[in-house]
């Protein structure tokens, strides 16, 4: 390994060892154990498997020390969604049509397929979001 990397890798873990600190300092993790255990109450409460739910939420947690957010074709779907349920022209909705026009007829199939399992996986999300009432459907 040469030095540049073992300098730069040492860099990263004291990063990531102050981005953890700042965490702990802030309460964070007071925040998150609360959040979880009202969830799996809620979860309890409604008859949800317990373990399925706490597995979704630690996700979420993992996801937002990572800086993730949600993606904006998600939030795209979950709009159309809550404002209009489940459509039958979901797929032609969420079609970047500039793009799509460039096209050959190859590239345009393969990004038909890709977009519906993008729209499956994030239908799928959705209705777990909706089943853990991590959000207010009838908003």
């Amino acid at each position: 390994m040469s030095q540049e990397k073992r300098t730069a890798e040492r860099r990263s873990l004291r990063e990531e060892a102050r981005r953890a600190k700042a965490r702990v300092k802030s309460g964070f993790w007071t925040a998150c154990k609360e959040d979880m255990d009202e969830q799996l109450e809620n979860a309890r409460k409604q008859g949800l498997n317990e373990s399925k739910a706490g597995h979704y939420f630690k996700t979420q947690v993992t996801a937002k020390i990572a800086g993730e957010t949600e993606d904006s074709f998600y939030l795209k779907v979950k709009e159309i969604l809550l404002s209009e349920g489940e459509v039958s022209d979901a797929i032609g909705r969420l079609t970047d049509k500039p793009y799509y026009d460039t096209l050959t007829y190859e590239e345009k199939q393969r990004y038909n397929l890709t977009l519906s399992e993008k729209y499956l996986r994030a239908l799928e999300r959705f209705r777990k979001e909706c089943r853990l009432e991590v959000f207010d459907v009838n908003a």
